[in-house]
């Protein structure tokens, strides 16, 4: 599949490796290993299909996995990025060995810092770099006031009780990274701004990646050079509804970091094989 889709794309096919994070919903599928063993499986799995894309005939035993004598007609050429994310120890340390890029939904400035530092630290220690990209929403408009006004239009009929009952739902997950997208609100409205222009409203009742850049074009470009700085190249971003922000932020964020040499246009990527700052990914 992954030769088919690189051939009628052109090349263009990424992979997001998605180990999961709900013990209830892996046993509906008829999953039934806890999380750390579902880590470690999607490292064997990694492993074994790193090494069919190389084109290696593939032996491998392993705790969960095991092949003999596999091998593929026609690897995918260009050999897809791999993209991973997690915030737990065991999934950090499968991103380290396996991932060409590394995800973190959007936290403050100091805690995405530090997932970074440790990612780095066990891919050396393997003999690997790993790059890093971040998720999030954003709502930015010509004036900071009108962005946060959009933001509390989002969330304004959200009672306590509804956010109560998404919260009690979300308690339940085994994933470290909501645990972590919780913590920010606590499940109340009364100090989503968890950073500058960091706004965790979306996570009151959406699980996974629940913060947004909320301000100005001038403030969502700052924020973005921000976390640049602090080894982020890729950022994927959506909103509500999303074509609508996505016109926001193409005419509004994206001439602003051109400005200043942090991205340009795809079309312009394909004539170049310089490599300058964020690519954003809408």
């Amino acid at each position: 599949m992954g030769a088919t889709f690189q051939r009628q794309s052109g090349g263009r096919l990424l992979i997001n490796v998605v180990t999961g994070g709900e013990q209830a919903e892996q046993r509906a599928y008829g999953d039934f290993l806890d999380k750390d063993a579902r880590y470690a499986r999607t490292g064997e799995f990694l492993e074994i299909v790193r090494d069919l894309w190389a084109g290696k005939r593939v032996v491998f035993e392993g705790t969960h996995l095991a092949v003999e004598g596999a091998s593929l007609a026609t690897p995918p050429d260009p050999i897809p990025l791999v993209y991973f994310g997690g915030s737990s120890a065991a999934a950090l340390t499968v991103a380290a060995r396996h991932a060409d890029v590394y995800l973190t939904w959007g936290e403050p400035l100091q805690q995405v810092a530090e997932k970074i530092r440790d990612v780095q630290v066990r891919a050396r220690a393997v003999g690997r770099s790993v790059r890093f990209g971040i998720r999030l929403h954003v709502i930015t408009r010509d004036r900071s006031k009108d962005a946060w006004a959009e933001a509390r239009r989002l969330i304004a009929n959200l009672d306590t009780e509804r956010i109560a009952h998404a919260q009690a739902g979300l308690a339940t997950s085994e994933s470290e990274g909501q645990r972590r997208m919780r913590s920010l609100h606590g499940g109340s409205t009364s100090a989503l701004e968890v950073a500058p222009n960091l706004w965790a409203g979306i996570g009151l009742v959406r699980g996974g990646a629940g913060t947004a850049l909320v301000g100005s074009h001038a403030e969502v470009a700052d924020r973005i050079l921000e976390y640049h700085a602090l080894g982020i190249d890729e950022f994927i971003m959506s909103g509500y509804p999303n074509l609508e922000e996505a016109y926001w932020f193409g005419e509004g964020v994206l001439p602003l970091l051109a400005r200043v040499g942090s991205w340009r246009h795809p079309m312009d990527d394909a004539k170049s094989n310089d490599e300058v700052g964020p690519a954003a990914a809408y």
